[in-house]
Formats: C-alpha cells, structure tokens, sequence
C-alpha cells in the first residue's frame, strides 16, 4: 500500500556526498522536505535542484531541512553540488531501497527503453516524522517555490 499523508515516514540512514551518514530521525523536530530525483546533471534535475537552492534561504529561516536522494554516487553528487552550489545535502541511495520504501522506485520508460530508476517525488515531513504531503507530480521549475507555498511560509 502506497504512503499516504498521516503515516510515519520510513526511517533511513544514507551517506551525503561527503561520506556522513545522515539519518531521517536526525531531523525530529524540524519539517523535512525529502525529493527523489532520477539523476545529477540532467535537465529537469538541474532546474529542480536550483530551485530548491534558489529558496534555501527561505527554507532555513522557517527551520525546513533539504534533502535531495537518488542513486546517483558520492563523487557525482559532489561534481553536482559543486558545480551548481547547492547548499544542501543529495544523498546516494545506491541500490534503491530508500526510493523503494517511498514508492519513488520502479520500472521507467524512455525512448522505448525500459529500465529500473527513482520517479520525481517529494515528500514533506512533519516535526513528529510523519508525512504532511507527498507530491507524485513534479514541474522542476516552479516545484521549490510550490512547495514553500503550500507551507504558508514562502
């Protein structure tokens, strides 16, 4: 069964780009705002992270912590954070199995080929660790200021 806004966010522990491993229950006590993305250095990747960068500061003055996760590894996210200066952490979920427990893992299409990745989601999470709202439809563009929004806070 899909998670639904009410439910406990599932508990992880993942590296950062740096090697510190960064776990969800860290976080207790402050709103989390976790994004699956397919891939650093990609279009809509791109566009989403700096858009999430662009409103980090709006994010911090309201005690709202970033994360972005994909499969993508710790020297391709470091290549990514530098070269677009992203003030956050990425996170490298190697085999899928925080994208999985999110449900932002599956079989993908593209140009006809058929392959395993992590689908654009965000979730965000409440100071008690339980999900406020999930978002299953993401424009990269407007996606960081959307989200703030919806918050009250931007």
């Amino acid at each position: 069964m899909a998670l639904q806004p009410g439910d406990m966010a599932p508990d992880f522990c993942l590296p950062d780009a740096g090697g510190n491993v960064v776990s969800l229950s860290n976080f207790r006590g402050k709103r989390v705002v976790l994004y699956f993305y397919p891939r650093d250095n990609t279009p809509g990747c791109t566009k989403e992270a700096c858009g999430f960068r662009d409103a980090y500061a709006e994010y911090q003055a309201n005690d709202v912590v970033v994360l972005g996760i994909s499969t993508d590894d710790a020297k391709s996210h470091t290549k990514f954070s530098q070269k677009f200066e992203l003030p956050f952490p990425l996170l490298t979920d190697a085999d899928g199995q925080v994208a999985t427990a999110y449900d932002s893992y599956g079989l993908k299409k593209f140009m006809g080929k058929e392959y395993m990745g992590i689908s654009r989601q965000t979730f965000v999470i409440g100071a008690d660790g339980r999900i406020e709202k999930i978002y299953r439809k993401v424009k990269p563009e407007t996606h960081a200021a959307e989200i703030l929004a919806d918050l009250g806070v931007g």
